[in-house]
């Protein structure tokens, strides 16, 4: 194993967002393209988890201060993931219905045992199976934001302190802090270490994440530089630490994201018959949902929370209705209670103009990424972006807020007729994002130009393959660097 991935999900096995995409398929083209690749999650009561066959490799017990935790380490057994795929088992601690929250929408209220234990567990397994030891430890997020400081300063791990740490940073706005009041529960470390858990007067995850791992990486390079001025208060660390932070931008899988080979869809493409492709589609939803098939689809796929801008939503799809543009609205994903009430009690009054579905539903999302027109995205915050990237590679249009990813990967037809791929805005503000809306539907009417726009996104490539090549010369860096020490 050359690069040991640990993150808190990994698709197919536990996904909330982008982060489980991104852990779920850049290990597979690592592997593919040379170098041996494997990722360790926690061991979820979940549906796949469950259903998986799987194989125990280790054994140990992970101590938070008087707590004695049994746990397993157990590989995948049944499978084709491209890549193998290991679960830290940890009763009582992660065998739950969810990854952070329960079903009804309730945050687990320990999470920092949880993520402790989950850490320990892996770097105990790693220091007591020697030949399971990695060139490289990758580490995703403020969940596994600490293992960098394990790694050098524990003095149980030190047979680890050598071995180059990454942290890719997916969304910055969350950084795992607590107080100091939890601080009984880590393992005995170098006291002169303390300082690099502080920010803030918190014990602070990702900020020491930042401080302690080798390379700091973000999904794109323009939400690296967006780091550097809006990270909740961590502004002054990713200006310290600029030496070593670099933006590479997510790809995505095109064997999962093909619109010829879908399993989720009853209308493949063939034949590379587009509009056939998009017209069978978009009239499959028109059976299920209430939506007008002969006007613009636009629709909205994901978490309904305040850094996606989904509280945007219920004001512009009502200044749409009212200005009389001839349009249908789809909304599909969960969140904010307040705003589940506001579209359900839309999908009432604006009957025909705007539908929901207020699930995770994987099989939904691929469907409506198939018939929609174009895909609304809004957001406050957009690190990178994955699902402006599945739009295009199945003929949807993104109209986008030019923020982080979502500015790296979609130019505006209109200031860039010849390489466009959508429709921007800038600020996040009712007005800018209706004007953006306004001008896709009055584009959908320019069919000549609508259909070579269509076309044009559908050819973006968009696979891991650059980003692929950008990690490992990161990793040739890092790896060469121990060996000539």
């Amino acid at each position: 194993m050359q690069v040991l991935h640990i993150s808190a999900e990994c698709y197919p096995a536990a996904k909330s967002g982008g982060l489980g995409d991104v852990v779920g398929s850049l290990p597979k083209y690592l592997s593919q393209a040379g170098t041996e690749t494997a990722v360790i999650i926690p061991k979820y009561g979940l549906k796949w988890i469950e259903q998986a066959k799987w194989k125990e490799v280790h054994k140990g017990i992970v101590n938070l201060h008087d707590q004695y935790l049994p746990f397993t380490i157990e590989l995948v057994q049944n499978q084709e993931l491209g890549f193998p795929l290991y679960v830290a088992n940890i009763p009582g601690k992660f065998d739950r219905p969810g990854i952070y929250a329960d079903p009804g929408g309730h945050f687990y209220q320990d999470e920092p045992e949880r993520w402790l234990s989950f850490q320990l567990a892996v770097l105990k397994w790693l220091v007591d199976q020697p030949k399971m030891r990695p060139q490289i430890i990758h580490c995703h997020d403020h969940h596994t934001g600490l293992t960098p400081f394990f790694v050098k300063h524990v003095t149980e791990f030190k047979a680890l302190a050598e071995t180059p740490t990454v942290l890719t940073i997916h969304n910055g706005q969350y950084h795992g802090a607590f107080g100091w009041d939890r601080f009984y529960l880590f393992p005995f470390f170098e006291k002169e270490a303390r300082g690099l858990l502080d920010w803030s007067g918190s014990i602070n995850p990702l900020a020491t994440g930042i401080k302690c791992a080798w390379r700091v990486t973000t999904v794109s390079e323009g939400y690296m530089e967006e780091l550097r001025h809006n990270s909740v208060g961590l502004e002054s660390l990713f200006g310290h630490e600029r030496f070593k932070c670099k933006g590479i931008l997510n790809g995505i899988d095109n064997t999962v994201w093909n619109p010829a080979t879908d399993p989720h869809l009853l209308h493949p493409l063939k034949r590379n018959s587009i509009e056939k492709f998009k017209s069978a589609n978009k009239q499959e939803l028109a059976k299920n949902f209430h939506i007008e098939p002969d006007r613009p689809l636009i629709t909205f796929i994901g978490r309904l929370v305040y850094e996606k801008g989904a509280d945007l939503i219920p004001e512009l799809v009502q200044r749409v209705y009212q200005s009389g543009l001839k349009a249908s609205f789809f909304v599909l994903g969960t969140g904010d209670p307040k705003l589940h009430n506001a579209f359900r009690q839309m999908s009432s009054e604006l009957f025909n103009f705007f539908d929901t579905s207020l699930e995770y539903n994987e099989t939904l999302a691929h469907q409506l990424y198939a018939g929609s027109d174009y895909l609304l995205m809004p957001s406050r915050v957009e690190p990178c972006g994955l699902n402006q990237m599945y739009s295009c590679r199945y003929g949807t249009i993104p109209i986008v807020r030019a923020v982080g990813g979502l500015k790296d990967t979609i130019g505006d037809i209109e200031e860039s007729p010849d390489t466009g791929r959508g429709f921007r805005f800038y600020e996040f503000d009712l007005d800018e994002a209706f004007m953006a809306v306004y001008r896709a539907i009055q584009f959908y009417e320019k069919k000549r130009k609508f259909k070579a726009l269509r076309k044009r996104v559908m050819n973006v490539n968009f696979s891991w393959e650059e980003s692929v090549g950008n990690y490992n010369k990161m990793y040739d860096e890092l790896v060469s660097v121990t060996q000539s020490a």
